[in-house]
């Protein structure tokens, strides 16, 4: 099997992989899926994933699918670097191989530019045209004419905070301070027509290759930009982090008072985190929470 062969037949791929007439090399995957680089009789190889033989459930329908169609849409825009979608299966995934590389000052200036153009590809609304999912987990992504404030609320803040709860990660008083916080972002200003974002940006997914940045695992939607910025500084920070909003900020300027609202783009993600793995991160969704409304204060009091 070479490269036009799968091109052309993506279907056999699983065949292939099962008499083992492709080199199958383990690769570190994500907490959900499994992940090998497969290396093809033409020498060309492709990153696979595939959901787990032990998950004990079949893929959720629509999960890989999904991925691909995010994908695709993010690659049209011809703006940063984003693999090639080779095979898209209901329970496997392949993508063009990215051969991993050292993050550089300059390759993190050319990604802040390439993230800026990107995201001003814009949507034709918020959401999405496709069902969506965030790690394992459905997410919204019917399409909405916004305002960003009240769609970010409904459908990317409420529903994993239902899931939270009802899982045993936050307590109601936990909930209770992140509905404060819903209650307020109409206030907090920012408000964007839909931009083209990947909507799961924290370092993680952004694989760094030879000379410049790739996107990876996306929840791709039409969003706020800021959501991507703000979740580039999750869990340690992308490295280079100020080159990047730097030359984004040259590319693009973001629009007053971008700083004050990170934390509220990145409480999204700490829901989906605590929905999905539980209380280990329930103290960083409360400090998280406790950091927008002490902001959404002072924005009161100043004005």
């Amino acid at each position: 099997m070479d490269l036009a062969y799968l091109r052309a037949h993506p279907a056999h791929l699983p065949t292939f992989r099962t008499h083992q007439r492709i080199r199958e090399t383990p690769v570190a995957g994500g907490q959900i899926c499994a992940a090998a680089r497969l290396t093809l009789d033409d020498g060309h190889s492709v990153f696979a994933k595939s959901w787990p033989e032990g998950a004990g459930r079949p893929a959720p329908e629509g999960f890989f699918a999904a991925e691909a169609a995010g994908l695709r849409w993010l690659r049209e825009a011809d703006a940063v670097g984003v693999p090639e979608v080779i095979v898209a299966l209901p329970d496997l995934l392949a993508l063009d191989w990215v051969e991993p590389g050292e993050p550089t000052p300059e390759a993190a200036e050319r990604f802040g530019r390439e993230l800026a153009d990107l995201h001003r590809a814009g949507s034709a609304a918020f959401g999405a045209t496709w069902p969506g999912f965030i790690g394992s987990l459905p997410q919204d992504n019917t399409p909405a004419d916004g305002p960003w404030s009240t769609w970010f609320t409904e459908r990317r803040l409420s529903p994993y905070l239902r899931r939270s709860v009802d899982g045993g990660a936050l307590t109601s008083a936990d909930a209770m301070l992140v509905e404060q916080v819903m209650d307020q972002v109409g206030g907090l200003g920012g408000d964007e027509p839909p931009a083209r974002i990947h909507g799961d940006l924290w370092p993680g997914n952004v694989l760094w290759g030879f000379d410049r940045a790739w996107l990876v695992d996306p929840a791709a939607h039409g969003g706020h930009r800021e959501t991507d910025l703000a979740q580039l500084a999750l869990f340690g920070g992308i490295p280079y982090l100020d080159r990047v909003l730097a030359a984004y900020q040259e590319s693009w300027p973001l629009p007053e008072g971008w700083r004050e609202r990170v934390p509220l783009h990145q409480l999204h993600l700490l829901l989906v985190h605590t929905a999905l793995f539980g209380g280990g991160y329930r103290d960083a969704v409360v400090q998280t929470a406790r950091a927008v409304l002490g902001r959404a204060e002072r924005a009161t009091v100043d004005r």
